[in-house]
C-alpha cells in the first residue's frame, strides 16, 4: 500500500512510453542550461527587473530608482541575467539601456504570471 496518495503502488513500466520519451529527450547539458535560466527567474529582484523590462527598455538608473536599489546592485543583477541570455543592452552615450533579450523571455514571464493568477496569486496552496 502506498505511503501517501502521491506514490504509485504498481511495478509495471510502460516501456513503449519510456522509450519514446528517451528518444526525444535532450541531453544533460540542455537541462543544466534550463536550470540556469530558471535560477535567474527564481529571484524576486530579477523578476521585478524582468517585469519592468517587459514594459519598456530602461537604463540602469531607471531600474535603480524604480526598485529602490543602488545602480551597483542593479548592474550586478543585470550582468547575471545577460550571461543567461535573459537581457541585452545597448550603449547610448554614457547611458546603458537594457531590454529583454527576445520575445521568448517576455512570453515565458507572461505565461508564468498568468499561471500564478490562475492559482490565486500564488503557486503554493
Amino acid at each position: 500500500m502506498a505511503r501517501n496518495g502521491f506514490t504509485c503502488d504498481c511495478r509495471a513500466v510502460n516501456t513503449a512510453a519510456v522509450e519514446k520519451i528517451q528518444m526525444s529527450m535532450p541531453g544533460g547539458e540542455f537541462f543544466s542550461g534550463l536550470a540556469g535560466f530558471y535560477r535567474i527567474m527564481g529571484d524576486p529582484t530579477r523578476c521585478a527587473i524582468i517585469y519592468a523590462l517587459s514594459q519598456r527598455e530602461l537604463c540602469v538608473c531607471d531600474l535603480a530608482s524604480l526598485l529602490g536599489m543602488t545602480k551597483s546592485s542593479i548592474s550586478h543583477q543585470l550582468s547575471k541575467m545577460k550571461v543567461q541570455g535573459v537581457v541585452k543592452c545597448r550603449r547610448e552615450g554614457k547611458e546603458v539601456y537594457y531590454s529583454l533579450d527576445d520575445e521568448h523571455v517576455a512570453c515565458i514571464f507572461a505565461l508564468t504570471m498568468t499561471h500564478l493568477e490562475h492559482m490565486g496569486g500564488s503557486a503554493c496552496r
